[in-house]
């Protein structure tokens, strides 16, 4: 289904009146109420603030999806926002958040939400998009110009729907302490290894940090008085310079393509006990899929 013909003229709003996001989610909200006078949009709000406070739903690129699965509506809603002047939020690239898109949906249909947000994201991935809403000057405006994008919420959710797009890598020749100040950094486990052209050639894990360190863990295992003569980490720290991602990385590595299903990478991360999957295209890195994020957006929402 084309994602312009599941939006309503009643529930757009071209020019936004709010100056912060939660604003923003409020003017929406008054929208839905007009059109349906008996619905608690009181206790809708608090659930869409408290799923702001596990996760801020800004996007970036100047877009938003604040949403909630809730039986308080008895169907799907999208409520789009535009504020002309932006408003005052932190986004993840600093650019002024200027589109909300509310989406409120009951528990049972899940999954045309998920795949919903999925649409949405992809439209303002697309160049131009924030630029053409924030000119439109009406509500068809921005229904047609939605349309001619063509974008549409797809019936199967796929990995390209669920997968992060930004991953950090590294190269062979890059040392073990920028690997760990990557991990560190960014809260990763894992980095991806890839060479000059993008290409993925493997995966370095936090667990080959700790094993460059305890090459003989075997022996220190089946004996745990088992005397060293220096310490290891110690003397990690000393080569974190000189020790190179070459020596340390491992390519044995799970992949899929954006197009694979969801439910397939899901069922392999169960069956390898896997916590991510790396997504390619063309033999070139195109993304990862986290265990994590799976629960996250789909068993959380």
């Amino acid at each position: 289904m084309r994602l312009a013909n599941m939006l309503k003229e009643q529930f757009i709003i071209e020019d936004l009146k709010a100056s912060t996001k939660e604003e923003a989610i409020a003017e929406l909200l008054e929208l839905l109420k007009a059109d349906n006078p008996h619905i608690d949009i009181g206790g809708i709000k608090d659930l869409i603030i408290e799923r702001e406070e596990i996760e801020n739903t800004s996007y970036g690129r100047g877009f938003a999806f604040p949403h909630a699965r809730t039986d308080k509506v008895d169907d799907m809603h999208i409520l789009l926002g535009i504020s002309k002047k932006g408003l005052k939020e932190r986004t993840p690239d600093n650019i002024p958040l200027s589109v909300v898109v509310l989406l409120l949906t009951p528990s049972n249909i899940s999954r045309l939400y998920l795949q919903t947000l999925s649409a949405f994201a992809s439209f303002a991935r697309m160049e131009g998009s924030l630029e053409k809403l924030i000119d439109a000057r009406s509500k068809s405006d921005i229904i047609d110009f939605i349309w001619q994008t063509g974008v549409k919420a797809e019936k199967e959710l796929t990995v390209k729907d669920i997968m992060r797009r930004d991953v950090a890598t590294v190269t062979p020749d890059d040392s073990l302490k920028t690997v760990a100040n990557l991990m560190f950094k960014n809260r990763l486990s894992a980095l991806a290894v890839v060479d000059k052209e993008g290409n993925l050639l493997g995966q370095i894990t936090d667990k080959d940090l700790i094993q460059a360190a305890l090459p003989d863990y075997k022996t220190l295992i089946s004996n745990l008085n088992y005397s060293m003569d220096v310490e290891p980490f110690e003397e990690l720290l000393k080569q974190e310079d000189k020790i190179k991602v070459l020596q340390l990385y491992k390519t044995d590595h799970e992949t899929a393509s954006m197009e694979t299903r969801l439910v397939e990478v899901a069922a392999l991360m169960i069956f390898k006990d896997l916590r991510r999957v790396f997504v390619v295209k063309d033999k070139k890195l195109a993304g990862i899929l986290l265990r994590k994020d799976i629960v996250n957006m789909i068993i959380r929402g």
